[in-house]
This record gives structure tokens, sequence and C-alpha cells, in this order.
């Protein structure tokens, strides 16, 4: 089981912007598939983006254009950019990490205010 931290959660004003960090343990983070869910208060949790082994990157439609994930194998690390952030937005963020079996954080909230 891998191990999965995700931060930066915070309050921003409409239009502002928060980078989330997500740390995954191991020494195969190269080998993650990693991906970014959110769960609003009332709502079920939905995917939000992801990025493959190979950098490849999708979006749900929700966040294209506003939102960017990347990562650093070096780090171990991945990264969701967020800009031009709408109450909408509100939610917990949740990092997930696939190697044989997917692997989730504890999520971190990201609260915007209108």
């Amino acid at each position: 089981q891998v191990h999965v931290v995700e931060s930066g959660g915070d309050l921003v004003q409409a239009g502002g912007s928060l980078r989330l960090s997500c740390v995954a343990s191991g020494s195969s983070f190269s080998m993650y598939a990693v991906g970014w869910h959110r769960q609003a208060p009332t709502k079920e949790r939905e995917w939000v983006a992801s990025i493959t082994t190979g950098g490849v990157t999708r979006y749900a439609d929700s966040v294209k254009g506003r939102f960017t994930i990347s990562r650093d194998n070096a780090k171990s690390t991945a990264y969701l950019q967020m800009n031009n952030l709408n109450p909408e937005d509100t939610a917990v963020y949740y990092c997930t990490v696939v190697f044989l079996s997917r692997s989730w954080g504890q999520g971190t909230q990201v609260t915007v205010s209108s």
C-alpha cells in the first residue's frame, strides 16, 4: 500500500489560485499514475484530473483550462495548480495513486469564498 499525503488546501477568494501537492511513499513514484478527485458537501466524489506515468494529462470539463496537473518524479510529488477558482470548486481534494492498486490520501480542504 502506497502512503499518500496531500497538502496546500486553504481558504481563497473567488478568482484566486492555489497549488495542491501530493506526496507518495515508495521508490517507484515514476511508475504511479496519479489523479485528483474532489468531494463537495452533500455531493458525490468526482474525478478532477489525472496524469499518466508518461505525463499525459486529462481533465474534467468543469476544470479544463483552469487547473493543471503535473508531476515531479524526482520529488515523488504531484501537483494540482488551480487558477481562477470559484465557489463551486469548494471541496475536499483527494490525491490517488495507482500502482497495482489504488491508494487514497486523507484529503485537503479547499474553500473558495465569493
